[in-house]
């Protein structure tokens, strides 16, 4: 459904923006940060003056330019846990300046009387009929369209969670496998939806910690469309499938397509201490680069949420020590633990009961399965 509004609610919405940014004060440098920002919140030696916000950039880019550790944008901006949830927005064509007289982010230039007042800009529009959302014009957290495809598939389920979950139970003529426009018969409890992601069981996560499964990513093979639900004396549900990225088939599972989760990823530290443990990539690979998606084993039961940000560390390794004592053949000599080794950052955008996906991020050397992704320090 269209969204219609006028010049004036744009600029209202755009002054709301500007008022939170107005009020954003950082530590420049030589002096101290506010009490409400941690000391990893300091402005980069070399941050520039200004930044023209254009569409392809993200708060987490923009910030980047300003602060030492971008993800603690949120917090130097002073939001709180709910406003946390739905962020301002910000919008191409503004220009943020960094008041270096004052310390602070501000979108009204230094020197100006309303930014010397601490006032957000008046922004003057013409009324006119907008067709679409304001959110669209805004620019996103962080980039979405890595993570889209992990938004609603592959699935993360619990061991037994699909066994319940309605399953293809046969298809016309016998055939084998199934593509698009084919129709599948489904047996098993609907619960009022129409509209459902085909599933195949697949690999088993491993607790690098324990060794042990705590779930399993189910592989998504495709999506399924109700025709006609089960008359009485009938046992199968009659489908047609709407969607085919693999061949799917007798004994596969489907569950109720999930609405589009909100895309407001406000980056934060997570709210209680969290150490998490990479156990699989989104490919094939063992190692995983900037932009790419890696799974934990933490999640929302073990204190993680939507927009945490972790920090990734090598393990450290245990080698001999050259000054300590040699042994005979190497058997019994003085050994020395290494310290763990932190190269990035791990922004945590979909969260299970113990296992959450996170995206790579600003990171010097490849993730590799078993390294440590834990809360900032």
């Amino acid at each position: 459904m269209k969204n219609f509004s006028t010049g004036a609610a744009r600029s209202l919405a755009v002054r709301t923006a500007i008022a939170a940014l107005g009020a954003l004060v950082l530590a420049a440098p030589g002096q101290a940060a506010p009490a409400a920002a941690g000391p990893h919140c300091a402005f980069r030696p070399n941050a520039p003056d200004q930044h023209l916000v254009v569409k392809r950039d993200t708060l987490w880019d923009i910030s980047g330019k300003f602060l030492e550790h971008p993800w603690c944008w949120p917090e130097v901006w002073g939001m709180n846990r709910d406003e946390i949830r739905n962020p301002h927005w910000i919008y191409p064509g503004q220009i943020i300046y960094f008041d270096r007289a004052h310390g602070r982010l501000t979108l009204t230039k230094p020197g100006s009387a309303d930014s010397e007042a601490g006032l957000p800009p008046v922004t003057k529009l013409s009324p006119q009929v907008r067709t679409e959302a304001l959110a669209g014009d805004a620019i996103a957290s962080i980039p979405s369209s890595v993570i889209e495809p992990f938004l609603t598939q592959p699935l993360v389920v619990e061991p037994g969670e699909l066994d319940a979950a309605p399953r293809i139970a046969a298809t016309p003529e016998t055939r084998v496998w199934l593509g698009e426009g084919d129709r599948i018969y489904v047996r098993g409890p609907l619960n009022g939806a129409t509209n459902f992601q085909v599933f195949r069981p697949g690999k088993p996560l491993i607790d690098p910690d324990t060794g042990k499964v705590v779930a399993y990513e189910a592989a998504y093979v495709g999506a399924a469309r109700l025709v006609q639900e089960a008359k009485p004396g009938v046992d199968v549900h009659t489908f047609t499938v709407t969607r085919s990225v693999q061949e799917m088939g007798v004994g596969d599972r489907l569950m109720p397509t999930p609405p589009m989760p909100l895309r407001n990823y406000v980056p934060h530290a997570p709210a209680q201490p969290v150490s998490a443990r990479v156990m699989a990539m989104s490919t094939e690979s063992n190692y995983a680069a900037q932009s790419q998606v890696v799974t934990v084993n933490r999640g929302a039961l073990d204190g993680l949420d939507v927009g945490s940000v972790l920090q990734l560390y090598h393990l450290g390794k245990t080698i001999q020590d050259p000054g300590g004592r040699k042994g005979i053949f190497g058997i019994g000599a003085s050994k020395m633990r290494m310290p763990d080794e932190q190269f990035g950052e791990l922004f945590i955008f979909r969260v299970f009961g113990h296992v959450s996906y996170g995206l790579v991020m600003q990171v010097t050397l490849p993730v590799e399965i078993g390294d440590v992704a834990k809360s900032p320090e």
